[in-house]
């Protein structure tokens, strides 16, 4: 059964969450009541929940966690697990439950909402939303032309202790896996160590990348691209040191991942499960995930963040997501170098 090593720190918790979903669920029978794990911030996730509550009359009972201690849980859980429904930060986790068959085939028009590319090939999960990997760079001492559009060129003894990256962080990790499957193992290999060898700045996360390139601290960092939306409008777009760089379509550095979310086998015809995944495909859903997290729409007819790049433009053809799922093994990678 695929597993997925834990970064440090998150084992602890994992087995705390662990003992305590020993305890009787409410959302394992409850026909009023959902079990959702998400992997996304409660403090983005829990108010949407709160309008899906409200206007559909299910109950949403939610347990928070990082994407990678979600999925963890749910693959020692297994088919025993009092979750409906998982709702991921990126394709990678998805992929290894997908293949460990804990999630159920969705309905062809759930699934068919979103187009090929940004879903499951097989039917058991369905993206929510669009995530771009860019480099965030101080525009006060570089200039856009010095910033590299590869993430190879950060393997140069030029970007030694220059540049920040997370890699405990889920995006990163499946970053790195899209990396294995574009350019095969022994590259990807050669690049870890290579970034190691230049002792980058490790982060917690990607914001804190951001704040320290935005502050002057860090020359670039490697991250997400909505995160550099939602400090703009803290602070406004003219007082933002960092700016972005989108690497050149076809490196391994841009890749659109995404969020997602499946149905966990024993919600099979859980109509309530259902009516949640439908939801957060909605156009109002898919609004909110625009205004509040700067994200790419997946749903036709919602217009994406202003002054972002056309999401099909971002895409790597030589990428499928389904073949994120090697997570582990991504994770053994880093813990070789040094980087976990």
């Amino acid at each position: 059964m695929p597993s997925l090593r834990l970064p440090a720190g998150a084992a602890a918790l994992a087995t705390v969450l662990l003992v305590s979903a020993c305890a009787p669920a409410s959302g394992g029978g409850d026909d009023d009541t959902l079990s959702l794990y998400s992997g996304r911030d409660e403090e983005l996730v829990q108010p949407l929940i709160d309008r899906f509550e409200e206007e559909s009359g299910i109950q949403v009972e939610v347990r928070y966690g990082n994407t990678a201690e979600m999925a963890a849980l749910l693959l020692e859980e297994g088919e025993n697990t009092p979750a409906d429904v998982f709702l991921s930060q990126d394709a990678g986790a998805l992929g290894a439950l997908s293949d460990a068959g804990l999630f159920e085939v969705l309905p062809s028009e759930l699934s068919g909402t979103v187009p090929a590319g940004f879903t499951s090939t097989d039917g058991t999960w369905i993206g929510i939303t669009g995530r771009a990997r860019v480099i965030a760079y101080d525009a006060q001492t570089l200039a856009e032309d010095q910033v590299p559009d590869s993430v190879d060129a950060f393997t140069s003894p030029d970007w030694a202790g220059r540049f920040g990256i997370a890699p405990g962080n889920a995006s990163f990790q499946a970053f790195v896996t899209a990396y294995r499957v574009l350019r095969g193992e022994e590259a990807a290999d050669a690049w870890v160590a290579g970034i190691a060898a230049n002792e980058p700045q490790i982060f917690d996360n990607n914001r804190a990348i951001l704040s320290a390139v935005n502050d002057g601290a860090l020359d670039a960092g490697l991250l997400n691209h909505y995160y550099w939306f939602g400090m703009a409008e803290e602070v406004g777009a003219d007082g933002m040191r960092a700016q972005l760089k989108f690497p050149a379509v076809g490196d391994p550095g841009s890749i659109v991942n995404v969020t997602g979310a499946g149905m966990l086998a024993g919600g099979s015809g859980d109509d309530d499960a259902l009516t949640l995944l439908e939801f957060l495909v909605s156009e109002e859903a898919q609004e909110y995930f625009v205004d509040e997290v700067h994200e790419y729409p997946l749903v036709e007819g919602v217009a994406a963040p202003e002054g972002l790049p056309e999401l099909q433009s971002l895409v790597n053809p030589d990428l499928d997501l389904a073949d994120l799922a090697t997570l582990s093994e991504t994770q053994e990678l880093l813990a070789k170098h040094g980087l976990l």
